[in-house]
């Protein structure tokens, strides 16, 4: 894919996220839910590195990802992290995404905002997306990333497959957090 028009799939995928937001702020809720619950506090240079998504919401920014989703975080020097993100699709091909988090509030903070979309857009907050740890086992090995509204989620594992009593757990974890977990869409790592 060539670099105008990976630019143009970036600037349309942040404005569906955007219009998804809104639409999301004016929809009455049907039942009021407590509010996402994040771990306590994130080691993020222990977080770095690959992990590999077990399952996950679907969402319209993956929809031609098939399998071997995984993301690979990289701290810099400005204390932000690079994000790549790659899957495979329907025909083979790998699709990669450059993104940029950065943590809010204190360093130790589970809650990171994410962009997928150039630089240049990075002015504008519906280009900025939550990317909260809500669940982590104290070895780092299989996380549940989410957003303020349980619109998005994701298990990762620093494993292509997680341990099944230790996925098992973490499900349970979710539910009482008020996930709906028949929604997790099991992927695929070849």
């Amino acid at each position: 894919m060539n670099r105008s028009r990976w630019l143009m799939v970036l600037v349309l995928t942040a404005l569906s996220l955007t219009s998804l937001k809104l639409a999301a702020q004016t929809s009455p809720s049907p039942q009021a839910l407590p509010a996402v619950t994040t771990i306590a506090s994130l080691d993020v240079p222990r977080y770095m590195g690959t992990w590999y998504e077990i399952a996950k919401f679907p969402n319209r920014f993956q929809a031609k990802c098939v399998a071997n989703t995984r993301a690979r975080y990289l701290a810099q020097t400005d204390g932000s992290v690079q994000v790549l993100n790659s899957c495979t699709t329907a025909d083979g091909s790998t699709i990669d995404a450059l993104g940029k988090a950065i943590q809010v509030g204190a360093t130790t903070s589970p809650k990171l905002q994410v962009r997928f979309a150039p630089a240049w857009l990075s002015w504008l907050p519906m280009v900025w997306g939550d990317y909260w740890v809500i669940d982590l086992d104290a070895d780092y090995q299989l996380a549940a990333v989410s957003d303020a509204k349980r619109e998005y989620l994701w298990v990762l594992s620093r494993t292509p497959q997680a341990n099944a009593k230790a996925y098992d757990a973490l499900l349970d974890r979710l539910k009482a957090q008020h996930f709906d977990v028949k929604n997790l869409e099991p992927t695929p790592q070849r």
